[in-house]
């Protein structure tokens, strides 16, 4: 009889990829509901149906959960920015897109946890790298505005604070937002939710 295959090294990096992601959300997900500093591996672990020692093929510590947790979000945004930049042409729909995309991102991505919040609690090194990543992100917004700014799209507003109001909104959604049980969000779905963002804080910005 034949020896049974193995499987490919692509099925097992595919595989341990997804299982990756899982434990960032179930992270997630008991970040939002315990708080990072009261959430424990075994916590984390236990919405998964796991041992805690099983986390540790995956990450050495909590901190390491919390830097990659990070790094997914800022990965999605400065693609968002990205998007932005090479699909739209107007200071408007860029920042209309960037801002809906970001609430998105927010809800779905980092399940309405309050991870933009948590930036103190990584190593020095690694919040070091979270925030230069950050206020990279920041400096591609204010670029937005400040084009819409100089064609007039936009009113005659400080990019620099007009950017901090709307990233402070955007935060502020994990201070609220609850999914509910069954993963829906209720009356307002998360990308309707982006989209009242979006139309909200452009028009702000936009001449009368």
């Amino acid at each position: 009889m034949a020896p049974a295959s193995r499987p490919s090294s692509a099925h097992v990096r595919a595989k341990r990829r997804r299982r990756r992601t899982e434990i960032l959300h179930s992270a997630l997900r008991a970040f939002r509901a315990r708080g990072y500093h009261t959430t424990t591996l075994e916590d984390i672990a236990a919405q998964l149906g796991i041992r805690s020692a099983a986390l540790y093929h995956y990450f050495p510590d909590k901190d390491a959960i919390l830097y990659a947790c990070h790094r997914e979000g800022l990965a999605e945004v400065e693609r968002i920015l990205a998007d932005a930049l090479a699909r739209y042409t107007t200071a408007p729909e860029r920042l209309h897109y960037a801002i809906r995309e970001h609430v998105r991102v927010m809800t779905d991505t980092l399940e309405g946890s309050a991870l933009a919040l948590e930036v103190s609690a990584l190593s020095p090194r690694r919040r070091a790298e979270v925030v230069a990543e950050r206020d990279a992100y920041e400096r591609g917004l204010r670029d937005i505005v400040a084009a819409g700014v100089q064609s007039r799209e936009f009113r005659a507003v400080d990019p620099k604070l007009a950017v901090f109001a709307i990233l402070g909104a955007i935060n502020w959604v994990v201070r609220w937002y609850r999914p509910l049980p069954d993963g829906s969000t209720g009356a307002v779905g998360t990308a309707e939710l982006g989209k009242h963002f979006a139309d909200h804080l452009v028009h702000g910005l936009t001449p009368p």
